[in-house]
């Protein structure tokens, strides 16, 4: 194997850059659904001893992580179209030595 040439394994930064873009695009659901399910571990009444979260709160708090997936969809979308959009079948043959 002496006369072959090393392929490097590392992408491209942009390639890369934009790969994580479209995991974390992917991964926002996942959390998104883990924050919407919180709700349902904090104390519902019942019990005396144990103080109960007004619902005003609760619906405060759903619109509020509503909200902030909404941004950070827009956020993550907007850099990943600022990077030239996503990584095409085509483009990840090439740039993908393995």
């Amino acid at each position: 194997m002496r006369g072959t040439v090393p392929t490097s394994v590392f992408l491209e930064r942009r390639s890369y850059r934009r790969r994580r873009l479209m995991d974390a695009l992917r991964l926002l659901p996942v959390l998104g659904v883990m924050l919407f399910m919180l709700p349902l571990f904090w104390p519902a009444g019942g019990d005396a001893a144990v103080a109960t979260v007004p619902m005003s709160r609760a619906v405060t708090y759903v619109f509020g992580v509503w909200a902030v997936l909404i941004a950070a969809a827009l956020l993550l979308w907007r850099a990943l179209w600022l990077t030239g959009g996503p990584v095409t079948d085509g483009e990840a043959a090439q740039e993908d030595p393995l």
